[in-house]
């Protein structure tokens, strides 16, 4: 038995990883891109106005370290680096907020908004639960469909989950 005969893998991709050759979907792309963008702005609006204060410094350099981390994550496409993103774009969501109540500096509240309504966004939630050929049920449309949910095609929804055959009136 070869290595090239069908149904037989020589190695196993990681779950979540893209083939070398395949690029992430755009929406994938765009928050890349978008956590990128924010890193540069922090660092840009932190730098610029801390005033040579060393604990404004390291807050905004911590801060322009995670987002690298963060864009380095977001890059690999998958639902925990989504999850994660959400709430790391969150924290910092709040961080603006409270720094915009106690202090009056907007910083990086809006950029931060901007990445948090994108991450929310439909398309760009569906791009990071799909596992490109990944999971077994991708070709029947049960894994990320246009509902959001892990249904099959068939499916009605709620109603199907809620009525079993011995209370349907058709039988």
């Amino acid at each position: 038995m070869s290595a090239s005969e069908p149904g037989r893998r020589p190695w196993r991709r990681r779950l979540g990883t893209r083939a070398p050759g395949r690029p992430a979907p755009a929406p994938v792309r765009l928050v890349t891109r978008l956590v990128v963008a924010q890193a540069a702005a922090a660092a840009t609006v932190g730098l610029a106005f801390s005033r040579r204060h060393l604990p404004s410094v390291l807050i905004t350099l911590a801060l322009v370290v995670s987002l690298v981390l963060l864009a380095l994550l977001v890059r690999s496409g998958t639902r925990a680096a989504w999850v994660t993103a959400l709430g790391v774009e969150s924290v910092f969501l709040l961080y603006g907020v409270s720094g915009f109540v106690f202090a009056r500096y907007v910083g990086g509240t809006l950029f931060a908004l901007v990445v948090a309504g994108t991450l929310l966004h439909p398309a760009v939630a569906r791009a990071y639960s799909a596992v490109p050929g990944g999971a077994p049920g991708h070709q029947r449309g049960e894994v990320g469909d246009r509902r959001g949910g892990c249904v099959p095609k068939h499916s009605n929804g709620l109603a199907t989950i809620t009525r079993s055959k011995a209370s349907d009136p058709r039988g």
